[in-house]
């Protein structure tokens, strides 16, 4: 995992955060995809992609959500969008529950909440210019004058540092962090209050994501935007995030923000994803907290908390049943920090510390090969 050498940070506090509205409440979302079996194609069980979510973002906050690769995040994001209904559950935004909303009235909310993919070469139509691109949200949402369309492109694709020249150009003509400043720009083109980043730097070299991180941080400053941040590298998560979403297996398992999260987690998952971290320091010798098995399938997820068949914590606690039998509820820690673990009390660096010295050689080694 590569450090992020940037020039800025975020500006908003949690006092302030606290004290500011909130914009987005996901309240039980639950996202179930169907999986069908036999001769006649009948329903034979479900993929369990998001089950019961809840969470808030406040107004000018930026919530980053983090988790391994299929534990359900862009799941989340596009449910929260409506771009995928959900199975159950409900999301507002700016106090509009999007259940009960028209197609007509949903599609006039689409303005407020945009996507931005993350892959900056299959998000964009190599078919059409960049015009086109960014104005068919524009003219999709009735800007009919040809003209004014035009000017809201320009004044977009300057807004994301490029020149308003490019509007005719192609995007085979662009760059990897060029082809994402637009896909920035198309969704910055109908003025929205909140923005869903889907990996948004992942597919991008070091040095772009840097660039293009800056520049989400500015476009936040400037137009007030709100963003729900998705990303599986930890230092991006780090540092453009106000507060931080953990997610395993379809759940939640913890919140808090950036300072407390990766000062003291209270998640026995949160502090093995922060051990994967390497130090900047190549003289520093640090010993990962190894996770043992692979990650159920959301098929069939374990009873109980989803984490206890690879958990540190509960080895070292002599298993408890609990675990496996009770779903552990998402409960405050202190200070707005959520943990949906039984003995999150007694997650501390001293515990992890002693479960990272009774991991075999063999794991060891592994884990840093990885």
């Amino acid at each position: 995992m590569t450090e992020i050498q940037t020039a800025t940070a975020p500006e908003t506090t949690p006092v302030e955060l606290l004290q500011a509205e909130t914009l987005v409440s996901a309240k039980g979302l639950v996202k179930y995809f169907p999986i069908m079996g036999g001769i006649l194609r009948h329903k034979v069980g479900d993929v369990k992609a998001v089950d019961g979510v809840s969470f808030d973002i406040q107004k000018g906050e930026i919530f980053g959500l983090v988790g391994e690769s299929g534990c359900g995040k862009t799941t989340l994001g596009r449910t929260v969008l409506y771009l995928q209904r959900p199975t159950a559950g409900s999301v507002e935004v700016g106090g509009k529950d999007l259940s009960k909303l028209k197609s007509t009235e949903l599609r006039h909310m689409r303005r407020r909440m945009q996507l931005i993919f993350q892959d900056p070469y299959g998000s964009l139509n190599p078919r059409m210019p960049v015009s086109d691109i960014i104005g068919e949200g524009l003219l999709a949402q009735g800007m009919k004058s040809s003209a004014a369309r035009m000017k809201k492109v320009e004044d977009t694709l300057e807004a994301v540092g490029l020149r308003r020249d490019y509007t005719r150009r192609y995007p085979h003509e662009f760059s990897g962090g060029q082809r994402q400043r637009i896909g920035i720009a198309r969704a910055l083109a109908l003025d929205p209050e909140f923005i869903v980043c889907d990996e948004a730097v992942s597919a991008l070299d070091v040095s772009i994501q840097s660039q293009i991180l800056n520049l989400l941080l500015d476009l936040r400053r400037e137009f007030d935007l709100t963003y729900l941040f998705i990303a599986h590298n930890l230092s991006v998560i780090e540092y453009v995030s106000d507060r931080i979403g953990v997610m395993y297996l379809g759940k939640m398992a913890e919140v808090a923000t950036a300072d407390q999260l990766f000062k003291g987690p209270r998640h026995p998952y949160s502090v093995a994803l922060l051990s994967a971290i390497p130090d900047p320091d190549p003289r520093v010798r640090k010993k990962r907290l190894v996770l043992r098995g692979d990650v159920p399938s959301p098929a069939n997820p374990p009873s109980g908390c989803r984490f206890h068949t690879r958990c540190w914590l509960r080895e070292k606690l002599g298993n408890p049943e609990q675990c496996a039998t009770v779903d552990p509820p998402l409960r405050d820690m202190g200070g707005g920090q959520m943990s949906a673990c039984h003995f999150a009390e007694q997650v501390s660096d001293q515990a992890a510390q002693e479960a990272a010295s009774r991991q075999s050689v063999v794991e060891t080694a592994v884990a840093a090969a990885d």
